[in-house]
């Protein structure tokens, strides 16, 4: 598959600078960068592409050897741009890597971006696939998305049945009321060893989609048993303290004392990865039955602390000043194989809204959901994305086939307009995602040319209502052109552009 380079090059400049922040606390000060990598270098579209994305990679996998999936959990948190998340979900996968480290950073950031979606709560409705077994969610339409420039082959069938054991394992999850039970288990590590048996299918959408889902319940009950056992142990050992002891009991073959309960950090011990802080799980939880074991203490009533006054938050950063465009001259720059990129696109996004349409509820099937917004759909619109004559040379053939792809470029341009307002603040991603755009517009140019030969066509034979819905789905299109011209530059004189009427 053609791959535009300076895409892959923006998407590696975001991983490098959100690196480079995740290593200044390690280094004590500015992370030193090769030269040429450097933001300034970056933004000049003078330079050789291909040579600056071979030292960016080499660069990237030496960062790779500093950053570990704890480093990650760490840094992943509910104010991080969901554009840098989706930035190192693309270079995870990519890679394709099958350490266990290229592994667990790929599992974090797919279940940080499956818990803070963009919009709350649009991952709750869920669809089936072709095959009417394998889930179809708008979390996977949206992976589909964010992974439209990665290989993704067909997921072989031993695979499809290893996802099938997910909703037990999240049910079995779900029901642990005590973390010595869920320890016990051993849950924990039959999930690991289960997503190695993945292999490369590990960085697939469908994959990705059904083991985040599991990650969020399974961390969501871990962190609460944990909590609470931690508080019944350090309320067992305030108590021991009141009445002179120390020793609260004895795990592995040592005393653990009260100033070793003192010590406990649950935060720090949760925001590590559950793999290596196994053994400290599982020292926790033997403590907290030696104590069980104990008869209960009673408790001297102290007062409740009075929780301090919230800091004022921290003033916003200055937005970055974008250019403005001359979209005429970006036409002339456009290149094949970003023409190749997103055809790619345009095809995997045909099928995401194919296999929905076509399994959705007749009721709602012409109402898509996207990864920010839902699309919309006429009933001309979605019987053609259920339409089985396809193939013919008739002109409902040739009619449903320019439907469907007046409806797959709306929703790209959609997309991307949403992409460029979420990336103020990074400028080679804007300007990446403005590249999309005019893109988009000259393949608007080339499929309105082709919508009005149908048109005519319909019209010559007097198959009005072909001609009507043909008509409606054009003019979309056209209102969609004029405001990616509009966003892109006001000034812009938007007719040169748009499609015609």
């Amino acid at each position: 598959m053609a791959e535009d380079p300076k895409w892959e090059l923006a998407i590696l400049a975001t991983v490098q600078g959100f690196y480079e922040k995740l290593l200044q606390e390690s280094v004590e000060g500015e992370v030193p960068v090769p030269t040429g990598l450097e933001a300034v270098s970056l933004q000049d579209d003078s330079g050789d592409v291909a040579q600056t994305l071979a030292k960016m990679r080499r660069w990237l996998r030496l960062l790779d050897m500093a950053i570990t999936p704890a480093m990650l959990r760490r840094a992943l948190t509910a104010d991080t741009d969901p554009e840098i998340a989706e930035a190192l979900l693309r270079y995870f996968s990519r890679k394709k890597d099958l350490s266990a480290i290229n592994r667990d950073k790929t599992d974090l950031v797919a279940t940080f971006l499956y818990c803070h979606p963009r919009v709350p709560g649009q991952w709750e409705q869920r669809g089936y696939g072709l095959d009417g077994s394998l889930p179809l969610s708008p979390f996977e339409i949206a992976l589909i998305e964010i992974l439209a420039d990665t290989e993704a082959p067909s997921l072989p069938e031993e695979h499809l049945q290893l996802l099938r054991r997910f909703d037990p394992l999240q049910e079995e999850a779900e029901s642990f009321r005590d973390l010595n039970a869920l320890i016990d288990s051993g849950i924990i590590s039959r999930v690991r060893e289960l997503k190695q048996c993945f292999d490369v299918s590990f960085y697939h959408p469908g994959v990705l989609a059904t083991i985040a889902p599991y990650n969020a319940v399974f961390g969501k009950k871990f962190d609460e048993l944990f909590r609470a056992a931690a508080a019944e142990i350090k309320n067992f050992a305030e108590a021991l303290q009141e009445q002179g002891g120390n020793i609260l009991g004895n795990v592995d073959g040592m005393d653990v004392t009260v100033d070793h309960v003192a010590g406990l950090q649950e935060n720090e011990l949760l925001r590590i990865d559950y793999g290596q802080a196994f053994e400290k799980f599982s020292r926790v939880s033997k403590l907290k039955k030696a104590l069980e074991r104990r008869p209960p203490m009673r408790r001297v009533a102290r007062p409740v602390p009075v929780p301090p006054k919230p800091k004022p938050a921290s003033p916003k950063s200055v937005p970055v000043r974008l250019p403005v465009l001359d979209v005429q001259a970006m036409r002339a720059s456009i290149t094949p194989q970003q023409f190749s990129s997103e055809e790619t696109k345009l095809l995997k996004i045909e099928e995401s809204i194919r296999v929905f349409v076509r399994v959705a509820d007749p009721k709602f099937r012409q109402i898509v959901p996207m990864r920010f917004f839902n699309l919309t759909l006429t009933p001309s619109e979605a019987d053609a994305y259920c339409a089985d004559y396809l193939e013919e040379k008739s002109l409902r053939a040739g009619v449903a086939r320019v439907l469907l792809r007046l409806v797959a470029v709306m929703a790209r341009i959609n997309t991307e307009i949403e992409e460029l307002k979420r990336s103020q603040n990074s400028p080679s991603l804007w300007k990446l995602h403005a590249d999309s755009l005019v893109v988009l517009l000259e393949i608007g140019r080339s499929l309105n040319e082709n919508a009005t030969r149908v048109l005519a066509i319909a019209r010559q034979q007097n198959e009005t209502a072909q001609a009507n819905a043909l008509q409606s789905s054009v003019d979309k299109l056209r209102d969609a052109t004029n405001l990616t011209v509009k966003t892109l530059n006001p000034a812009q004189d938007s007719k040169s552009l748009s499609a015609p009427a």
